[in-house]
């Protein structure tokens, strides 16, 4: 596989995966601890993977940040084009994966889960992220699969306006701000997001796994 990755195995037998995608300057450690409280009796496969772009001043990047909102076309297309190659080929049925991130890891969960040229994942988790408006990247609200969005009021990274924009594309989705900059709340982490991913789940169709 292409990006360097860090992996717990689930319990049993797998049920799905579960892919978190950290933000800039971050590495597949970051969000490693969060597999277990997102899926805490380890029912999925959970992975994290390490963005292919290095910039100053240093750690791992999913692509340039010139303008929030819009990111760099160039460095997008590469990260993008890797981190799809090597969600494929984990052979994860994507009705049974779970894509999720924070900040520039949760533009790429919805880049992957949303883009009109993929299949639909079980479900998006997305914290302090955006919407991501790219040239030649066409996203599909209408088929969206199931999300939940969090964002800090006090983000002044990624301000709180694109938390609402998300919500306003997917108007469905479980969304909570919270008063905190940018951020994860672990109050909405573990209280609201994890059992509404055990219910999302269970009512996702079920599919054999891979054995390896």
């Amino acid at each position: 596989m292409n990006l360097v990755y860090r992996h717990r195995p689930a319990a049993g037998e797998p049920e799905g995966a579960l892919v978190l995608f950290h933000g800039r300057g971050a590495d597949e450690h970051d969000l490693f601890p969060l597999l277990d409280v997102l899926d805490p009796e380890r029912r999925l496969e959970g992975f994290t993977p390490r963005g292919p772009l290095s910039f100053p001043p240093g750690g791992a990047h999913w692509y340039a940040v010139h303008r929030i909102g819009y990111p760099d076309p160039t460095t997008f297309a590469f990260g993008y084009n890797e981190a799809s190659t090597w969600l494929d080929a984990l052979g994860f049925p994507p009705e049974r994966t779970v894509l999720g991130g924070f900040s520039q890891g949760a533009v790429m969960s919805f880049a992957l889960g949303l883009a009109a040229d993929r299949p639909r994942p079980a479900a998006i988790v997305a914290f302090s992220g955006f919407v991501p408006t790219v040239p030649g990247l066409e996203l599909d609200f209408d088929n969206a699969p199931p999300a939940a969005i969090g964002h800090g009021t006090y983000d002044d990274v990624i301000s709180v306006d694109f938390g609402r924009r998300a919500h306003e594309l997917l108007p469905d989705a479980l969304y909570r701000e919270y008063p905190l900059p940018h951020a994860i709340d672990p109050r909405f982490l573990q209280e609201e997001v994890t059992p509404w991913l055990a219910s999302t789940l269970s009512s996702a169709p079920i599919s054999r796994t891979p054995s390896s």
